[in-house]
């Protein structure tokens, strides 16, 4: 008899693999500033600069400055400075930099500080807090500059690029499945195109308009009230609405259901921006009518990027009747300006609005007065500016602003 003995060997439980990705990247962005007057902002004094618009990259503000005549007392005006600075708060934020002069020659020699597309002995750049700044105190020589292709017209152009550095940790994707937007405007949308369903009618200029009084009620606490409240409206077959225009009422019902602005030129059969300003107008009037805040808004923001001196009166009228202050403060500040006053003066608006609005007219005296006060102090003492530290080349200067 063979007797033997069998083993048998118990493997241990394998434990699951866990990963994770650390992600650094840059968000990138540029800003170009331009520069005009050149010839007057010299003698503007070292150490007083020129700031550019800010402007977003990763989050954060940015600004340019340039000194015309320097940033330090020791290089007593013989160069010009520029600099990016960090214009809103903001701890240790990492970025990466290219100052160019553009050559307005068209041969494209461009004077350009990067540090994109190269390698950086001790990485991105860091910013400690807002008002840091990086840039050159000795840019450009000021004799070389006036004689040379980047200035042109008295006018110097200046392109800057951020990319902001940030870093984050990914773990493993348990799914991939593409979402697609909302598309629940579309929906009712079509519903207002069908006609189906439809329980009020309006009169507006002699015109019918039929709607849903459920989706009036969600939309504006006017329409509910009107249409719901204690004191409704009891004939539904056909409301009256007085002092709007058809086209208006169309485009207000097309904004409650699609939740978009419809195409003004189609609703309008106008192409001008003459007519789209018009009509944005009148839709103002309507959402601020009807309690329709972002109607109110978008239209507020179109106003805003179409002023022009044949409107600018009306719609100035219209921002101080229905409370839209940014909107007001754009027109004020597009009429104060001195080649625009005049002819803005002399507008049918300029007449409404003395009528509508006189109290206006006083605001209007009183911005003139600031800007020009405004205009004649920059001209004689510049913006000034409070620095402190940077490294002998003038490459890395931090300050607060």
């Amino acid at each position: 008899m063979v007797m033997g003995r069998v083993c048998s060997e118990t493997s241990k439980p394998s434990s699951p693999i866990t990963t994770s990705t650390s992600i650094t990247e840059t968000t990138n962005g540029s800003h170009q500033f331009k520069i005009t007057g050149y010839s007057l902002s010299k003698g503007l004094g070292i150490g007083k600069y020129i700031a550019s618009d800010t402007f977003m990259v990763g989050g954060y503000n940015w600004a340019i400055y340039f000194y015309p005549d320097g940033k330090s007392n020791e290089d007593n005006g013989t160069y010009v400075s520029l600099f990016i600075a960090l214009a809103s708060e903001g701890t240790d934020v990492r970025a990466l930099f290219e100052l160019t002069l553009l050559d307005q020659s068209g041969k494209e020699r461009h004077k350009v500080h990067s540090h994109f597309g190269r390698a950086l002995e001790s990485g991105p750049y860091t910013l400690k807090y807002r008002g840091s700044m990086w840039g050159y105190k000795r840019f450009f020589k000021r004799a070389s500059l006036e004689t040379s292709d980047y200035l042109k017209d008295d006018c110097l152009s200046v392109h800057c690029s951020v990319g902001v550095v940030k870093s984050q940790t990914e773990g493993p994707k348990i799914y991939s499945i593409a979402v697609p937007p909302s598309n629940i405007g579309q929906h009712f949308g079509k519903l207002l195109e069908s006609g189906k369903g439809t329980d009020v009618n309006f009169e507006v200029d002699e015109e019918i308009f039929s709607a849903h009084k459920l989706v009036l009620a969600a939309r504006s606490p006017v329409f509910r009230a009107q249409l719901f409240g204690p004191m409704k409206d009891r004939n539904t077959e056909c409301i009256k609405v007085e002092d709007m225009e058809a086209p208006v009422f169309k485009a207000l019902l097309h904004f409650m259901y699609w939740d978009a602005l419809p195409d003004m030129e189609e609703l309008t059969g106008l192409n001008s921006k003459w007519a789209s300003t018009m009509m944005n107008q009148h839709l103002l009037a309507a959402a601020d009518r009807y309690g329709l805040e972002r109607l109110r808004l978008l239209c507020e923001a179109k106003l805003c990027e179409d002023v022009a001196i044949n409107t600018v009166a009306t719609t100035l009228a219209l921002s101080e009747q229905h409370h839209c202050f940014q909107l007001k403060a754009v027109c004020l500040k597009f009429v104060a300006l001195r080649e625009n006053l005049k002819a803005v003066m002399q507008t049918d608006g300029f007449d409404y609005l003395k009528v509508s609005c006189p109290a206006v007219l006083t605001e209007l005296l009183e911005y003139v007065a600031r800007v020009g006060e405004h205009s004649v102090m920059v001209s004689r003492h510049g913006n000034e500016a409070i620095l402190d530290g940077s490294d002998i080349n003038g490459r890395r200067v931090k300050q607060r602003i």
